[in-house]
């Protein structure tokens, strides 16, 4: 079967005690306190600043996550008043930590799917060029400023992704034929501007609150029980003994009963026409398809940390998770970038033209969302060689 693989625990070996998950916590409490030395070191510094900001912030996120997972997969064995009030403290501080990136990545994922749907052979710069990078506010980047809905577009005042969709080679001297998909071509310009302009604002903001939230009383807070987990993890006293496994397993077991309601059949299908309807609709909530498919990311993500507690973290990690939670993030990615090409299409008066080009886009991310949910039943129901 797909699932003995994927099995943490094995009958033979000797039982995994509750020594293990303290260490783990420690390890991954005194990462959190070294990556905000280094993120306070480097000033935090965003874009043009230093690089190790940037890696100090991904290891702030990578680390709360891991010690809010733990406490999560593992809660009977530590102190419960202590552990319900520090996981969601970890939540807020990945979360609000993650969302600059978050607006950087949606933007760049939709210039650039604009920029293919244009059929420009051309592929514009990324601006930051990874995931974790740290961006610039509004205007610091390098692109030019965003152009206002409505007003006319031109090759000097689009965005620069987009610019070698409007001007020929030989320059903008001569005005040439309106190419074969003209309609779309302009109306991308036009398209990437609103959205330059509508995420670069939520980026600036979402950079401004994290700064605050890093010198707040509450980040403070956290990180002083983090101080505190790192040389005594408050475990029950019923924990001495314990063999971690049983509960690791009920981690993998929540993940493969999550994945089983998946409708994976329709994910099968090269196009879901089911996915699109009411995409454009009113109504600004989520997709209702997307839903479970965001909670086994996470489910996912808990199966994968449990094992890190139960293995080690100098273990190859399974080549079969690492696959399905990629898959996943690019679900995940796809699914936030037609949300935002649906909300910018909501804005008032604008362009029959720029108003075609984001359906477009929100239809192609919306087929991305298929393509990601084909590549994860493929990770998933393939069998590992060599696998009893």
């Amino acid at each position: 079967m797909a699932q003995q693989h994927l099995d943490p625990t094995d009958p033979t070996a000797p039982a995994v005690t509750a020594d293990a998950l303290a260490g783990y916590l420690r390890a991954q409490a005194t990462e959190f306190l070294r990556a905000l030395r280094l993120h306070r070191e480097t000033g935090g510094a965003a874009g043009g600043g230093a690089e190790e900001s940037v890696d100090a912030a991904r290891a702030l996120r990578r680390s709360a996550r891991r010690i809010s997972a733990s406490l999560h997969t593992f809660r009977p064995l530590l102190e419960a008043d202590w552990s319900e009030d520090m996981r969601p403290e970890l939540a807020w501080v990945s979360g609000t930590l993650g969302l600059e990136h978050a607006y950087d990545s949606r933007l760049q994922r939709l210039l650039l799917a604009l920029h293919r749907l244009s059929g420009v052979t051309v592929f514009p710069a990324q601006g930051t060029g990874r995931r974790g990078a740290a961006t610039t506010p509004a205007g610091a980047s390098g692109r030019p400023a965003p152009v206002a809905a409505g007003s006319r577009t031109t090759a000097a005042t689009a965005p620069a992704p987009l610019q070698a969709a409007l001007v020929p080679a030989g320059g903008p001297a001569q005005p040439s034929p309106a190419p074969e998909r003209g309609t779309l071509t302009v109306g991308a310009a036009k398209a990437g501007a609103l959205l330059e302009r509508q995420l670069t604002l939520a980026r600036t903001r979402a950079h401004s609150t994290a700064l605050q939230a890093l010198g707040s009383s509450r980040f403070h807070a956290v990180a002083d029980q983090v101080a505190v987990l790192a040389s005594d993890v408050p475990l029950t006293p019923a924990a001495a003994g314990t063999d971690l496994r049983p509960l690791a397993a009920a981690a993998e077991e929540r993940l493969a009963n999550a994945v089983a309601a998946l409708p994976l059949v329709t994910a099968g299908h090269p196009y879901n026409a089911e996915a699109l309807v009411h995409g454009l609709s009113p109504d600004p909530s989520p997709h209702p398809q997307d839903g479970p498919w965001h909670q086994v990311r996470l489910l996912l993500r808990l199966h994968r940390y449990a094992r890190e507690v139960l293995h080690g973290t100098d273990r190859p990690a399974d080549v079969r998770l690492l696959t399905s939670g990629q898959a996943l993030n690019r679900h995940r990615d796809a699914s936030e970038a037609a949300a935002a090409a649906a909300q910018a299409a909501r804005t008032p008066r604008i362009a029959p033209a720029t108003a075609y080009a984001l359906g477009v886009l929100h239809a192609d991310q919306r087929h991305e969302v298929e393509a990601a949910r084909f590549a994860f039943q493929q990770a998933w129901q393939k069998e590992t060689v060599g696998a009893p």
